[in-house]
Parts: structure tokens; C-alpha cells; sequence
């Protein structure tokens, strides 16, 4: 089997995603998907990784890795390097398992889970669609909408957590849901630049959690993302606010790479580090794990460099003794792939989903998701990836469609 084609989609309305199909010679395509900066990407899969892969075995996966993490610059870290190298063993995967007529869950060891719970990150449907307040150097989220301002569908969970966080983890209760996540402090760090937190913004910000609690109790885990965008004396004082409501992790208090000062927060709280979705290889998870710096090991298959480090990464902390849960709040391939890995590893705690997403927009990319029953979520069971992206895509006037080979 040698590879023939590479091919990639953007789509104007889904302006941070990026799609790949990897063609074969024996006819089997497949899949594979990162976020953040497309265009980039497609110019490193099509300028880069096109010459060194076409003509080659897809299968040959580990090698593939290795060469294309080996460039000069650019692999340490989440760049448009490592985001394309990660679609692409995405892709290699897919191909691996429908060539096998296997599933991925079957390829990376089998289950060790039948379903994995998954907490709901309470993003709303316009959370990664175009809109003018969309760009690579500005946040997504519009403070100024109100209760009511969007009507999209009924899990308009962002407003809901701004303005009824506990009807809304009635909600998700009343589906199984048993962990949500909210980023009520992101408001006041955009204003002081993460360097300090009022009294009276603190207040503002734990509302919400006070609301979840008298609504419902202990019945629900709460997961609070921070975004990396604190300093460490404030992340302090929000650590230490969290405390009565004994919320399940701080995601990302602190800047992602400013490993020393996460294990300096880590050492005065004990409430659970979660870190980094952002992070790529396994030589960054090494040091982030060594410090101590984290003790809930977060990986984002679109940005770590894929499934084969994800997994690695996972081992090595288990090895460790930490859970790992697998980030994604970007699109459905990756989703798919993260929703199968976590059902092979022994120390996933939980799988990140966005119920609005999947029973959402997922479905105009894709027409098979892996399903969620009573708040768990098990792999799809169809070959590699289960899953291809919708044929019509490709034909949208808003679409980007870039081919290098036959």
C-alpha cells in the first residue's frame, strides 16, 4: 500500500478547523483533523509532508512519526508542525484500521473501559463558528450577550452557566451528566491582563459555583478552566476561594509553559492541577510531570502530535500514577479518535465532550458519532476512525480544497 494524495479542507464558517485525507493507492482515505491556524498547516502538509509521504507505506506509522518530528523547528511545541504532523497520524491510524477491518480501539490494545464518563465542557453552538469577533489574537467569547441572546438549540450551555448555572447542571443531571466545566474568571483576567483579581470580581466569578452547589448539591463535579491566563499570585487567591466548593480540578491556571510557577500553585493548594492540553511531545509531558506541576494529565490528540504520542504520553504517566483525560473541545474526527483511545486507557478519568457540538454542528461534518448514554461515552466500532468526513463539504462555496498528488 503506498500513499497517492494528500488533501486538505478548510470552511469559512469553521474558521480554526482543519480536515486531511490521506488517499491510497489500494483506495482506502483516510481522516484526519487539528485546530488552530489552517492556513499554516496546509501549507506544511502540502510544502513538507506531501514530498516525504506520497510513495510511501501509510502503515509504517511509528516511522512516519519519527521523520516528521524530527524537523529543525517547530517540534516541541503546538506550531503548525506539530498540528499537521498530528492530523497526519491521525490519518495514518485510519488508514491502519480499515486496512485491518479493525477499529482504533481494537488497534491501541483493546478496551480497558466499555464507556468512559465524560464531563460537558459548557461551550455554546457559536463557540468555534465565524463571527466578527473571531481572530487568532482575540477571544472568542462575547461578554456583552445576554440570557436569551442566542436560541440556536436548547444546550446554549455558555449563557446558561453565565446566567443559571444551576438549572443548568439540572440539566445535565437530568441526562447522566455527572461533571461540567466552566471559566467564569476569564472576564476579570481579560481586564487586569491576569495579573490580579478584585474581591469584588472574585465574588462575581464564583457565583456560578455557589448557584451549582445549592441546585444541586454534590452531585455534580465541577471542572474550572482558566485558560493560562494568571499570574501566580492571583491564581492563589482563586485556588484558595475554590476551596469550599470543592470543584474537581483548575485547568490551566497558568500560562501552559510556565511549568515552575504551576508547581509553585500546586505545592500551596490542594485542590487538582489539570495540564496541558497545549503541550506537544512526550519530553514536555516528562518535565510537566517531574515538577509535580500537574496531577491530572490533560492531551489534546490535534496538538500533541496525535494518537501514537498521546498514548505515550498517557503511559508514562500512569507510570507516574496520574490520571490523564483527553482534551477536546475542536472537531468530531478528533473527538472520535480521543473517544476510542480514552476506552483503551487504564487511566482516563474522564473524556471531554460539548453536548452542543455533538448533537450540534458535529453532525453536518460527519455522520457517525461515537454515542453518549447516561453521561458515558463509548468508540465508534466501525473500521479505523469509524467515521469520514460528509462527501458535500468539499463542494461548499466557503470551502478551501487543496490536493498534492494523484
Amino acid at each position: 500500500m503506498k500513499v497517492t494524495a494528500l488533501e486538505t479542507l478548510t470552511i469559512a464558517e469553521f474558521p480554526f478547523l482543519f480536515w486531511l485525507r490521506v488517499h491510497t493507492d489500494v483506495g482506502i482515505v483516510g481522516t484526519g483533523e487539528t485546530f488552530w491556524a489552517p492556513g499554516p498547516v496546509a501549507s506544511y502538509i502540502h510544502d513538507n509532508v506531501a514530498p516525504y509521504l506520497i510513495g510511501k507505506d501509510p502503515r509504517d506509522i511509528e516511522l512516519h512519526d519519527r521523520t516528521l518530528g524530527s524537523v529543525y523547528v517547530g517540534a516541541r511545541d503546538s506550531g503548525a508542525e506539530v498540528r499537521g504532523n498530528s492530523a497526519v497520524n491521525i490519518a495514518l491510524w485510519d488508514i491502519y484500521g480499515q486496512a485491518l477491518g479493525e477499529p482504533l480501539w481494537r488497534l491501541l490494545g483493546g478496551r480497558t473501559h466499555q464507556t468512559v464518563p465524560i464531563y460537558n465542557t459548557c461551550a455554546g453552538y457559536k463557540h468555534v463558528r465565524a463571527s466578527k469577533k473571531n481572530s487568532l489574537f482575540e477571544r472568542t467569547e462575547d461578554w456583552s450577550l445576554q440570557a436569551g441572546d442566542s436560541n440556536d438549540g436548547p444546550y446554549e450551555d455558555l449563557l446558561a452557566w453565565r446566567f443559571d448555572a444551576g438549572k443548568l447542571a439540572k440539566s445535565l443531571l437530568s441526562e447522566g451528566i455527572g461533571a461540567m466545566k466552566i471559566w467564569p474568571f476569564d472576564i476579570a483576567a481579560e481586564a487586569s491582563n491576569g495579573t490580579r483579581i478584585s474581591l469584588s470580581d472574585l465574588d462575581k466569578a464564583l457565583e456560578p459555583f455557589k448557584r451549582i452547589r445549592d441546585a444541586v448539591g454534590r452531585d455534580m463535579e465541577i471542572m474550572v478552566e482558566l485558560h493560562g491566563l494568571w499570574t501566580l499570585p492571583p491564581a492563589l487567591r482563586i485556588a484558595e476561594a475554590l476551596k469550599p466548593y470543592d470543584v474537581a480540578w483548575l485547568e490551566e491556571p497558568i500560562r501552559y509553559n510556565e511549568l515552575d510557577a504551576m508547581a509553585e500553585l500546586a505545592r500551596h493548594t490542594s485542590t487538582p492541577i489539570a495540564a496541558s492540553e497545549r503541550l506537544a511531545s512526550r519530553q514536555m509531558f516528562k518535565q510537566l510531570i517531574d515538577k509535580r506541576a500537574a496531577s491530572v494529565i490533560m492531551i489534546d490528540l490535534a496538538w500533541c502530535g496525535g494518537l501514537s504520542e498521546a498514548r505515550k504520553i498517557a503511559n508514562m504517566a500512569e507510570a507516574s500514577e496520574l490520571p490523564v483525560t483527553l482534551h477536546d473541545c475542536t472537531g468530531p474526527i478528533v473527538y472520535a479518535a480521543s473517544c476510542a483511545l480514552s476506552a483503551t486507557l487504564p487511566n482516563a478519568v474522564y473524556q471531554e465532550a460539548v453536548r452542543a457540538y455533538f448533537t450540534g454542528w458535529y453532525t453536518e461534518i460527519v455522520a457517525d458519532l461515537p454515542p453518549v448514554t447516561e453521561g458515558r461515552v463509548a468508540p465508534l466500532d466501525g473500521a479505523g476512525l469509524g467515521m469520514r468526513l460528509r462527501e458535500e463539504l468539499f463542494e461548499r462555496p466557503d470551502a478551501t480544497v487543496r490536493r498534492t498528488g494523484v
